[in-house]
């Protein structure tokens, strides 16, 4: 066969795991109309990672969920992963970066960064679910509500159907303001997503992570 159709087979081979993991990942946003659920859809056996350097929201609202994907980016298994649903009716951020690592077969390590709201840019996003399992960050919250039932949340989106039980615990808050966060995440779904000052790029160097 030579060279050159093994080259043409390893790309087609990244193609096939990245594509995937970025549409699942929801990394331009996914297209559903303002106001609808959190969509369900089973999600990649990667986690990713989103560091935001400042992001405020406008109805916030916070709790347990599950979501259902495969194990590996195989897609022969599935599993349910217990999440945190952080949710903003409206939310803008400044210096976002989102980055996923992913092992390619006869490849290695590959990274995928994503960068947007820099430069004085600004992200926007309606109707914001991420889901998470792992948060960081300096966090100010304006009329929060802390405790109440899931299904008696009012100031955030509405409710996702994501294995969530109704009278389970969630907290509110009218506004919430987080300063260098830093989540690990499963799954982001908005209503709109618009990432102003885009940069998407591909690469083997670790540094390419947002942290």
């Amino acid at each position: 066969m030579g060279s050159k159709p093994r080259g043409g087979t390893r790309w087609k081979r990244f193609a096939v795991v990245m594509v995937p993991s970025v549409a699942a990942a929801a990394a331009v946003g996914v297209g559903l109309a303002q106001g609808a659920l959190a969509a369900s859809f089973a999600v990649s056996g990667q986690s990713f990672k989103v560091r935001a350097g400042h992001l405020e929201g406008d109805g916030f609202a916070q709790y347990g969920g599950v979501d259902e994907g495969y194990t590996d980016i195989s897609g022969s298994k599935t599993t349910k992963r217990p999440v945190a649903i952080s949710t903003f009716k409206h939310a803008e951020i400044n210096d976002m970066c989102q980055s996923l690592k992913t092992d390619i077969p006869l490849l290695g390590t590959v990274y995928m960064r994503l960068d947007a709201g820099r430069n004085g840019k600004v992200v926007e996003a309606d109707n914001l679910y991420l889901d998470i399992s792992q948060l960081d960050a300096d966090a100010t919250f304006k009329g929060i509500d802390i405790g109440v039932a899931v299904k008696d949340q009012n100031k955030g989106p509405a409710v996702t159907d994501k294995g969530v039980l109704p009278g389970g615990f969630a907290q509110q808050a009218d506004k919430a303001i987080l300063d260098d966060a830093k989540q690990v995440a499963w799954a982001t779904t908005a209503g709109t997503f618009k990432l102003s000052g885009l940069s998407l790029r591909l690469g083997t160097d670790s540094k390419m992570e947002c942290f």
